[in-house]
């Protein structure tokens, strides 16, 4: 996946409005795949976790959290994924002691540690395997924008730090839909960031306001691991790889050096022995996202220190009320 241009996050100017044409295309054709959808109905409920950004907004943790609500609650709860940048068509279900990256796509394999997980190309079929193993809840990741299945509660994802951006649908922007078609099918905006960007976010994006709100930070998971003042050289393939070596440094570590890769992309042997020789080089320890540890080969993870974040709900018990609703 490409690196997201950095114009999207800028006021609108001449590449955006150059572009402009073409994002009409797009805006198009997505209504209208939306418009003649099957919108098929499952026997048990279906909550998506989509965003209206083209990836980068914390979709999988925020899944990961919503699994673990369930689960507290005993409600068995499964993850269907298209599985991107996966080989297998599915319905399958993702065992980590199976399958890899390769396989499934390195969100499907992360949180699958974390509870059942399908990967399915097609959704409905990925939805029924699931059901027949069990699923009281279907969660569907990444699925705002594909009409296979009706859905009970759709949840858009949003990165308070960087809102919507330009406000332009690709590729002028990085939108999947215009913003106001987005939200007028959504159920509820999950944004994820500190305070004062959810103060921006509403101020910039004041439409959310209209919608029930879950306010969430991302939070290093706490591991005994004291960063203070150890030496990394960081590396991360992600949506936002930037929002990743700030983590790092706010809890102390020196970043050395930082190194930035397209979302998804797979890391080959040469990368990796260069960031292991540039670790060794400076003294320093090599360190990624879990979401990118999914996608190192089993040789080379005893390498890497993972940097696990988890998704922290400003108020958990509103959410927990939502989702009680729907079972």
């Amino acid at each position: 996946m490409m690196r997201a241009p950095l114009f999207w996050y800028r006021p609108r100017g001449f590449k955006a409005r150059a572009l402009a044409p073409l994002a009409a295309i797009w805006s198009a054709a997505t209504k209208r795949r939306l418009r003649n959808g099957a919108w098929e109905k499952l026997p048990v409920p279906v909550v998506c976790v989509g965003n209206i950004n083209a990836g980068g907004t914390g979709k999988t943790p925020s899944i990961i959290a919503l699994l673990g609500l369930f689960g507290e609650a005993g409600i068995t709860a499964h993850v269907v994924s298209r599985g991107y940048g996966g080989t297998l068509e599915g319905p399958v279900r993702v065992d980590e002691r199976v399958h890899g990256a390769g396989d499934v796509g390195d969100e499907p394999l992360q949180i699958s540690t974390f509870g059942p997980c399908w990967v399915a190309k097609d959704r409905v079929a990925g939805a029924r395997a699931a059901i027949a193993d069990g699923a009281q809840v279907i969660l569907l990741d990444d699925g705002f924008q594909n009409p296979a299945l009706a859905k009970d509660l759709d949840i858009v994802v949003v990165d308070a730090e960087v809102g919507f951006g330009n406000g332009c649908v690709m590729p002028a922007g990085p939108l999947r839909e215009p913003v106001a078609a987005g939200l007028a099918r959504a159920d509820v905006v999950l944004s994820i960031g500190p305070e004062r960007a959810q103060k921006r976010l509403e101020q910039d994006w004041p439409q959310i306001t209209a919608l029930p709100r879950w306010k969430a930070q991302l939070q290093p998971l706490e591991m005994g691991m004291d960063w203070g003042d150890m030496r990394c050289v960081a590396f991360a393939g992600i949506g936002r790889p930037g929002k990743f070596f700030a983590s790092l440094e706010r809890e102390g570590a020196t970043l050395v050096a930082s190194h930035a890769f397209p979302d998804h992309e797979p890391y080959s042997e040469a990368v990796l022995q260069r960031l292991k020789a540039e670790a060794d080089a400076k003294g320093a320890q090599l360190v990624t996202t879990e979401k990118d540890v999914a996608r190192l080969p089993e040789h080379f993870k005893p390498e890497v220190l993972a940097f696990p974040v988890r998704l922290v709900f400003e108020d958990a018990d509103a959410v927990r009320a939502r989702l009680r609703e729907l079972v």
